[in-house]
């Protein structure tokens, strides 16, 4: 004989529960410390179980009534999420988005198995033909976009970082020099620069004045990410290399990093990456640089 489960609290029309814990949420975000993204996209993943729900509402009465009802519906979701093809990383996000909502605006305790993340692969890294033919083409196309594409080729910067940069972020000297970036969540790092990139950023500096402000400019005022993105595009192009994008510049930085010896710890610092295990992707070698590897050993 089954037991019965005994829902912990009376089950209030489950659409008008819903209705009610999305307009909780909504107000605890409101509070919260997090991200301007992760607010938006856990906003937008709330509402979309919220809707969802009220097509099902026939099968999950019970869906804010107690923990095993919500469960049982959010694993639904789940599955319904992963039949329309959702990535692992947006189920997850999901999955968090209404986890949260549960636990503030229900009082209710979920745990509901996170999708599989597939491992990384190889970072899709420039050869070393491809570096040298990026910086050709960038120094052709005149001093600031030689600059943009070293501080994203040569400190690995993201390209929101690279459009924030202010001319008091630089700091060079004759035989030294470093930038401060700005990376996720308000983190701030110190990185240091190479020569070229030194010589090319100061030779940038010449040309824009020490002024104080934004260090890219343009006919339009300060460059925006699009247009950090759009000089990469058109290096890229000029290089061979179609679609070439800033995050290409800096899987080719923590790549060249750990070729020339760096250790995890010092990738994670330059790159400023929250934990080790996201700097652990770029200690894998691809086929190519296995044959490149083997070649120079056996020549």
């Amino acid at each position: 004989m089954t037991a019965q489960v005994v829902p912990l609290r009376p089950a209030a029309p489950v659409t008008a529960a819903a209705g009610e814990a999305l307009t909780a949420i909504e107000r605890y975000l409101d509070r919260c410390k997090l991200a301007a993204n992760t607010l938006k996209a856990y906003r937008r993943q709330c509402t979309a179980y919220v809707t969802w729900l009220g097509r099902h509402a026939d099968a999950h009465p019970d869906a804010f009534a107690d923990v095993v009802g919500a469960e049982a519906a959010v694993t639904a979701w789940r599955r319904h999420l992963l039949r329309a093809k959702a990535s692992p990383a947006k189920v997850n996000q999901a999955l968090a988005a209404v986890t949260l909502m549960y636990d503030h605006a229900a009082r209710l305790r979920i745990d509901v198995k996170r999708a599989q993340v597939p491992r990384p692969g190889e970072p899709d890294a420039l050869t070393r033909q491809q570096q040298g033919a990026v910086d050709r083409a960038a120094a052709r196309r005149g001093e600031r976009d030689a600059a943009i594409v070293d501080v994203l080729l040569y400190a690995g910067a993201r390209a929101e970082a690279c459009a924030r940069l202010d001319l008091e972020d630089v700091a060079i000297t004759a035989r030294t020099g470093k930038i401060r970036l700005h990376g996720k969540g308000d983190e701030v790092r110190w990185v240091p620069l190479p020569a070229i990139a030194r010589e090319r950023i100061s030779a940038w500096i010449r040309i824009r004045g020490n002024q104080p402000g934004p260090l890219w400019t343009g006919q339009r005022g300060p460059l925006t990410i699009s247009g950090i993105t759009q000089v990469v595009l058109a290096v890229g192009d000029a290089a061979g290399i179609p679609g070439l994008r800033p995050h290409r510049l800096r899987h080719t930085y923590a790549t060249r990093l750990r070729q020339g010896g760096a250790d995890p710890a010092h990738v994670q610092a330059l790159l400023g990456h929250a934990s080790i295990e996201s700097s652990a992707r770029y200690f894998r070698a691809g086929p190519a640089e296995q044959a490149e590897v083997v070649e120079r050993i056996f020549e």
